[in-house]
């Protein structure tokens, strides 16, 4: 059951990685896909999902909080790494980013797969607690205190981020309780559906063997971490946390996919080992096809 439901997921990624491999459609149709799923249907997706989530919820509540601390616990683990062994601004960030930081696409295509409507709203909750956080810790990694000039730039790619803006939409609008009127939600929903098949398809066409024959004990290290501790903290944080089956499925299953492929391009902008971070996403993608089912078999025996 649980192959069935992710092989169609991995399927999409292939398709993607295939059709950009023989210019279908024209190379410029990618950069203009990914464009307008990340500021326009994605979006739509958080928006509708968290709009109707019950933020009073307590059970959501702690799932929020297991959220913060899974990703802190991991990011102070790798801090306190990073004073053992020094390391530059533009390599630590890429490995922060290739632990704590998520493919959004992929783990609410799964999420929308194992789970019903509940789980994607518990999901939706994950995303507008996790998105602003790593968003934060990954610019704070790649910039250190001298690179930055101001709060400013750390401020600014926060306030200026679509996932961000549009968590904090659907937040509000939940807590108003006001819903989505006048058919606006029925239009953001068919936005939305097709932001999940977009968005793996362009995982796929963004994929860089090439980059994963350099430094493999780096990226086999961090892909290990991020593939396989990730999920077992999250599974820990869940108990403790005392989730119930779904949320803490959501949790697992966020923690035990591969990075987020806009790492790349985040690198990129803050000038850091761009090299390296295509290479944790590429490997961590590809391992994901192996690591995802095991991990999702074992914890879904679990609850």
């Amino acid at each position: 059951m649980l192959l069935l439901t992710i092989w169609p997921i991995f399927a999409l990624i292939c398709l993607g990685f295939a059709l950009v491999r023989v210019g279908l459609p024209d190379p410029a149709f990618w950069p203009a896909a990914e464009r307008i799923n990340y500021v326009l249907l994605f979006p739509a997706l958080l928006v509708v999902n968290l709009a109707d989530a019950p933020l009073s919820d307590p059970a959501i509540l702690r799932l929020g909080g297991a959220t913060v601390t899974l990703v802190c616990l991991a990011a102070g683990a790798l801090v306190a790494l990073r004073r053992v062994r020094p390391m530059r601004a533009a390599r630590f960030g890429p490995v922060l980013q290739g632990v704590v930081r998520f493919n959004t696409y992929l783990g609410l295509a799964i999420t929308a797969g194992l789970l019903d409507d509940a789980g994607l709203r518990s999901a939706a909750v994950l995303l507008a607690v996790a998105v602003p956080l790593v968003n934060v810790l990954s610019v704070l990694a790649l910039t250190g205190p001298e690179a930055r000039r101001g709060a400013g730039d750390l401020i600014r790619p926060i306030l200026t981020n679509p996932l961000i803006l549009a968590c904090a939409l659907g937040i509000v609008i939940a807590l108003a309780g006001t819903g989505l009127p006048f058919g606006i939600g029925r239009f953001l929903d068919l936005l939305a559906q097709a932001s999940l098949p977009l968005g793996l398809l362009c995982v796929g066409a963004a994929l860089q063997p090439r980059s994963a024959r350099r430094e493999l004990r780096t990226l086999g290290a961090v892909s290990g971490l991020r593939l396989l501790a990730m999920p077992v903290l999250a599974g820990a944080v869940a108990l403790v946390f005392a989730l119930g089956r779904d949320a803490a499925m959501v949790l697992v299953i966020f923690a035990a996919i591969p990075t987020a492929p806009t790492a790349y391009v985040l690198t990129q902008q803050l000038n850091g080992d761009g090299r390296l971070m295509a290479g944790l996403v590429t490997v961590q993608t590809l391992a994901a096809v192996i690591t995802i089912p095991v991990v999702l078999a074992i914890f879904g025996r679990l609850w």
